[in-house]
C-alpha cells in the first residue's frame, strides 16, 4: 500500500512538473537576442573615392530581413568631410561629439554639433563632415531599399568646403584675445586624450600668435591636472604640428624660454607656498592636507613653485588652462570652481570666463561649457 501511494505520489509531482513546463515547449525555437561585444568587430578607413580626409567607420550593425536599415559611427578628422551623396532609403545622423558641416545642394550649409539630430530624407543630395577645427563623430541609420543605402557623387570642392566652413572659423565674440582663446580649448583636447581635435587648437592657437614656447608650458602644465601620459602624448602632438607647418612653410613663433633660475629644495617650497597662496586667497588648509601632508609638498614645489615661476607663460594664460582642463573632464567639480576664484584672483573677468564656457560649446563640448558656467555661478565675485 505504501509503495503505491509512493508512486502515486511520483507520478503526480511528474505530471504537474511536465503541465508547467508544456507552455516552454516550443521555446527553444524562439529567435533569441543577439549581442555584438564592443571591439569585436572591425574600424575601417573611409575611402578616399567617397571622402576627402581622414574618416573611420565603426560598424554597429547590417541590415537585415527583418530591419532594413544599416547603423555605425563615423568619426571625422578635422577638415574630412563626405563626398556628395544621397540616399534611397533616407538617413539618420546623430552627433555624439565634436562640430561639424552638413549642406544640402543649393541651400547654405549649417553648423551641427553634439546632440544634435539630422534627418535626410530620401533623395536628397548632400553632404557633412567636421569643421575644420574640430573633429566630429556622428551615429548613422541609413536605411536600404533594394539592396543600396548611398549613391556617391562628386567630391565636395575645397571652395564648396572653405565657403561652408567660414560661419565656423570665425572665433567666438567675447573679451578674450584670439590668443587667449586658443589655451582653454588646447589644454581641454590635452586632457579628455582627443587628438585631433587638439592638432586643430594647436594649429589656430600658433595662427594666433601662441608660440611655441607658450604652447610647450600649457601641455607641460598639464602633467598636474591630467597626469603625465596625457601631457606626454599632447607634448608629441605638439612636435607633430610644428613640423608640419615647417614642411607646409607656415611661419610658427617659437617664442622665448623661461629668464631666470628657479630655485630648489626649501626655497622653492617657500617661493611656491607664497605663490599657491596668492592664487587660492589664503594658505591652503583642510583635512585632505592633514590627512596627506605631502600632497600638499607637491603642490608647493612642483605646481606652484617648478611651473608657476616659469615666466615664459603669464598666470592669467595658465588658468585659462587650467579652467579648459578642468571643465573637460568630469567629477572635478570642486577643484573647478576654486579655479574659477583663483582666475580672478589673477585678473580674469567673469566675462572672459563666461567666454571659456561659449569657446567649449562653440568647440562642441556642450557638457564641459555647462560645468563650466555652473562653477562661475556656484563662484561669488571677487574685487582685487
Amino acid at each position: 500500500m505504501t509503495a503505491r501511494r509512493t508512486r502515486s505520489a511520483s507520478n503526480a509531482l511528474l505530471g504537474a512538473a511536465l503541465s508547467m513546463a508544456a507552455p516552454f515547449a516550443g521555446a527553444a525555437e524562439t529567435p533569441s537576442q543577439q549581442i555584438t561585444r564592443a571591439g569585436t568587430q572591425a574600424t575601417t578607413i573611409g575611402p578616399a573615392a567617397n571622402f576627402t580626409g581622414k574618416v573611420q567607420v565603426d560598424p554597429l550593425f547590417p541590415a537585415d530581413a527583418e530591419v532594413a536599415a544599416s547603423s555605425a559611427y563615423v568619426t571625422f578628422e578635422p577638415g574630412a568631410r563626405s563626398a556628395w551623396h544621397t540616399h534611397p532609403a533616407g538617413q539618420r545622423l546623430v552627433v555624439t561629439s565634436g562640430v561639424g558641416l552638413t549642406q544640402e545642394w543649393g541651400k547654405p550649409a549649417q553648423q551641427i554639433q553634439a546632440g544634435d539630430v539630422v534627418v535626410c530624407p530620401a533623395g536628397v543630395k548632400h553632404w557633412h563632415g567636421a569643421a575644420p577645427h574640430s573633429a566630429m563623430t556622428h551615429l548613422t541609420v541609413t536605411g536600404v531599399a533594394d539592396g543600396k543605402a548611398v549613391t556617391w557623387m562628386e567630391q565636395v570642392s575645397e571652395t564648396e568646403y572653405t565657403e561652408a566652413a567660414a560661419s565656423v572659423e570665425a572665433d567666438v565674440p567675447g573679451p578674450l584675445t584670439a590668443r587667449q582663446q586658443s589655451i582653454p580649448l588646447i589644454a581641454a583636447a590635452a586632457a579628455t586624450s582627443n587628438l585631433p581635435q587638439l592638432n586643430a587648437a594647436l594649429n589656430r592657437g600658433l595662427d594666433s600668435g601662441l608660440t611655441v614656447s607658450e604652447a610647450k608650458e600649457v601641455l607641460v602644465q598639464m602633467y598636474a591636472y591630467s597626469g603625465f601620459p596625457k601631457s606626454l602624448n599632447a607634448l608629441t602632438e605638439l612636435m607633430k604640428v610644428v613640423e608640419d607647418r615647417k614642411a607646409r612653410g607656415v611661419a610658427t613663433d617659437p617664442g622665448q624660454p623661461p629668464t631666470g633660475e628657479v630655485p630648489v629644495g626649501e626655497a622653492l617650497r617657500r617661493v611656491g607656498t607664497a605663490n599657491q597662496t596668492r592664487i587660492s586667497g589664503a594658505p591652503v588648509k583642510g583635512p585632505v592636507m592633514d590627512f596627506a601632508a605631502i600632497i600638499n609638498q607637491y603642490l608647493q614645489t612642483h605646481l606652484f613653485g617648478d611651473i608657476f615661476e616659469r615666466d615664459n607663460l603669464d598666470w592669467q594664460s595658465r588658468e585659462l588652462a587650467t579652467v579648459g582642463a578642468l571643465a573637460a573632464m568630469p567629477g572635478v567639480e570642486s577643484q573647478l570652481r576654486s579655479h574659477m576664484a583663483a582666475s580672478q584672483r589673477v585678473g580674469l573677468s567673469r566675462a572672459q570666463l563666461q567666454h571659456v564656457a561659449q569657446l567649449l560649446a562653440n568647440s562642441g563640448d556642450t557638457a564641459a561649457s555647462a560645468r563650466a558656467l555652473h562653477a562661475l555661478e556656484q563662484t561669488p565675485q571677487i574685487s582685487l
